[in-house]
């Protein structure tokens, strides 16, 4: 059995996310209280309490679910002696490749911390507010909802593929006008439903390149290690080992496509067969069960998850 380990990204945060963990074991304390001290703020306070206005804010929500996933994974390591050195792959969605990286020890836990509010506060500010959108188009394919794109009025603006989440399920970034008419036009290309976002910019989108940039910088000045369990990347859905790789991969991320659908079927074709997401919410699982359909899968988050854990 190999197992692969993954990490969920934006929309999975709950005000709550991470307190009971931290109630429960030491080892999760101790991850909140160094993401605390990285970012110099209270971080896990606005995890377990709120408001959920702030925690939605890109620049503390990237931050806070890494918080989450790492604090899973370390009492994982303690209480139930996981190697993640064992571990066939190790991916995330979007943030969560940074998160997947901490966990399999490439960047430390301050130094991500650091990065992903960066990373969130340079996605926010690439854009304005209200200038750009996604889309997701459900029971499109790539084709179809490339179709919807080229129909739609390329006079108003940038849209592209930001995600290929799992069959079915395609989300489109890029400037409002435009995405709002390829929401329109992706009627006529057998989609089966297309709704707006509630998101604050088009991320993974070409117009996030003053964002790139930002990041380019701040990868440039952290210092990157080899995982000890192969990364599948977000954008190229490969893996990838090699610090120098993974730094111009980060970067190349912030304006690509994720590649969901891609890298869980790499995993699956190359010896995972054993899926565990690690941090909040269930979203990966049901994306993995839609791809990988042969294989097992378990959402780790809470402490009644660390007994089910050691079953699986």
């Amino acid at each position: 059995m190999a197992r692969c380990f993954v990490f969920p990204g934006q929309g999975s945060q709950t005000v709550g996310m991470g307190r009971a963990l931290a109630e429960a074991f030491a080892a999760a304390r101790e991850v909140f209280e160094e993401v605390d001290d990285a970012l110099g703020r209270k971080l896990s306070k606005l995890m377990w309490e709120g408001p959920a206005e702030e925690l939605n804010l890109t620049a503390n929500t990237q931050p806070a679910l890494m918080a989450h996933s790492i604090a899973m994974v370390r009492v994982l390591e303690r209480e139930t002696a996981l190697d993640l050195a064992d571990a066939r792959f190790v991916a995330g969605h979007s943030l969560g490749e940074y998160s997947a990286l901490c966990a399999a020890r490439a960047i430390t836990l301050s130094d991500t911390a650091r990065l992903l509010r960066t990373r969130g506060e340079a996605m926010q500010a690439a854009v304005p507010v209200g200038e750009g959108a996604m889309a997701a188009l459900i029971g499109a394919d790539i084709e179809g909802a490339e179709k919807a794109i080229a129909a739609a009025d390329a006079k108003l603006g940038v849209c592209e593929i930001a995600n290929d989440n799992a069959p079915g399920q395609v989300v489109v970034s890029g400037a409002k006008a435009r995405v709002e008419a390829v929401v329109e036009a992706s009627k006529k290309h057998g989609v089966k439903m297309a709704k707006l976002l509630a998101v604050s910019a088009p991320f993974h989108s070409s117009l996030m390149a003053p964002a790139a940039a930002k990041m380019a910088a701040a990868l440039e000045g952290t210092t990157i290690k080899t995982p000890i369990a192969p990364l599948v990347a977000n954008v190229t859905a490969r893996e990838v080992d090699g610090p120098r790789e993974i730094r111009d991969l980060l970067v190349r991320q912030v304006t690509g496509c994720v590649r969901w659908t891609e890298s869980v079927a790499y995993m699956a074709a190359n010896g995972g067969d054993k899926f565990i997401e690690i941090g909040a919410g269930k979203v990966l699982a049901g994306l993995i069960k839609r791809i990988a359909k042969d294989a097992s899968i378990i959402s780790v988050g809470e402490p009644g998850d660390v007994d089910a854990f050691t079953k699986f």
